[in-house]
């Protein structure tokens, strides 16, 4: 087994049952992919259209991938039938461009909405109160070809870890909210959030998809 298969089954080894593992290879090699894919990892995660349409062009078929990294509505086009999931859908302009992509390919794309709780004015995603609204409003009615399966989010990078905690937990409250507000929404139920630094917190605040990329493959290659 190699060195990034033993860490990924480690990892997995602590998660809990029901939580989901997206590895985290945006700046690392195809080679370091196919290392995790070897130890069974098959869901992987990129921020940069270019670079996951070169890797999904030279790695096994079945792999998932998820683009997890801010989107430009001029990128879209490029990842239609191409992912599993967009976990970052941060404006509702985008998420229109979506769903018209996603018409004109014949495709149905599943997306998750980014809502921002964090410190950080540069982090992405909707504030919680315009994300209820969207949902309050039933906006989401109009979308044809596009599937929202639930909330991704970051908490503030801190080393604070009850702050961190809060985040987690207003996440979680928001998507709690949405099905309150809309409990006729089918397969909304993902939760994305934590890290390498934070997964734990994230899951005791009920994630149940994480994203660890620096645990895995170490430091990024840029």
């Amino acid at each position: 087994m190699n060195q990034i298969g033993e860490r990924i089954i480690e990892l997995k080894s602590e998660m809990p049952a029901g939580v989901g593992l997206v590895a985290v290879s945006k700046f690392h090699p195809a080679e370091a992919i196919e290392q995790a894919y070897a130890a069974g990892q098959r869901k992987f995660g990129e921020s940069r259209v270019q670079e996951l349409l070169q890797k999904c062009g030279s790695l096994p078929s079945d792999i998932e991938w998820h683009f997890i990294g801010h989107l430009q509505t001029n990128k879209v086009r490029q990842l239609m039938g191409r992912v599993a999931l967009i976990e970052s859908v941060d404006t509702e302009h985008l998420l229109e461009c979506i769903d018209r992509e996603s018409v004109r390919a014949g495709v149905v794309t599943r997306v998750l909405m980014q809502v921002h709780v964090a410190r950080e004015e540069t982090k992405f995603g909707f504030l919680p109160e315009e994300l209820l609204e969207y949902f309050s409003q039933r906006r989401f009615e109009q979308l044809q070809a596009t599937h929202i399966c639930g909330v991704m989010g970051m908490a503030s990078n801190t080393t604070d870890t009850s702050r961190v905690s809060a985040d987690f937990a207003r996440i979680h409250e928001v998507y709690a909210r949405i099905l309150e507000t809309a409990p006729d929404l089918r397969g909304f139920d993902t939760l994305s959030m934590g890290m390498s630094g934070d997964w734990q917190l994230a899951v005791a605040e009920g994630s149940n998809l994480i994203r660890v990329g620096t645990r895995i493959f170490g430091e990024r290659q840029y």
